[in-house]
């Protein structure tokens, strides 16, 4: 289902599921207007409620939908994003971050190690089987010190992967969890890898959550000698 409504842009969804909401609406809003002219009072004033109903259900499933376009659908493990190390100094890295779909970026990062947080969204039984598969969103890319000591007084790389829209629907299902009947998880995810000159590094995801796993000699060389 998220795959399906992938294809369509936040506004389109908003659009189409609110005018959804209303189509179905407009009868029980006529039926009712017709009783209350032949002064129905009662039945008249209940297919007005039940239209007003209908479209509330119309609006919430279109911000749903739009914001569950900003993360991607996750049925098993996957390349999340692609990692590319240069030195540029000591401590000094430029990194590559290529993530499917989108253009690569640079970042510089200081530090002895690299390290990227993601956002995931599982769902209850019921949203499994209406077709919602667990999402996650990539948050947040930051260089890390080995030395706590260090971490506390050295300069600090910190880039944001995704700028929050005014209407997330990971904070709604965070504050209204009790009362959503389809999200389940809620939880943040993050690793860090050592950084080393020529190192790559694939990033892959699951329902558990990130995994990074070393791409080339010089990945390897740095995981096994990290301490």
């Amino acid at each position: 289902m998220l795959n399906w409504l992938s294809g369509f842009s936040p506004q389109a969804l908003l659009v189409g599921f609110a005018l959804t909401g209303v189509i179905l609406a407009l009868p029980l809003e006529l039926a009712g207007l017709r009783r209350l002219r032949r002064a129905q009072v009662a039945r008249g004033t209940l297919l007005l409620l039940l239209g007003a109903a209908v479209v509330l259900l119309g609006v919430l499933a279109a911000v749903i939908a739009a914001g569950l376009h900003s993360y991607t659908r996750l049925t098993h493990e996957q390349e999340a994003a692609h990692v590319a190390l240069r030195a540029l100094g000591p401590k000094d890295f430029a990194l590559t971050l290529s993530i499917p779909g989108a253009a690569p970026n640079e970042y510089e990062l200081r530090g002895d190690e690299w390290q990227i947080d993601a956002r995931v969204l599982k769902w209850r039984a019921i949203g499994t089987l209406i077709g919602f598969d667990t999402v996650y969103r990539l948050e947040r890319l930051s260089g890390r010190y080995a030395d706590p000591q260090e971490e506390l007084s050295a300069l600090r790389t910190v880039y944001p992967l995704w700028h929050t829209p005014r209407l997330d629907l990971w904070q709604l299902a965070r504050r209204y969890h009790d009362y959503l009947p389809f999200a389940d998880a809620l939880y943040g995810s993050a690793v860090y890898v050592p950084m080393a000159d020529g190192a790559q590094y694939a990033v892959t995801v699951t329902a558990s959550g990130l995994t990074v796993r070393p791409q080339n000699d010089a990945a390897r060389r740095a995981v096994q000698d990290w301490h």
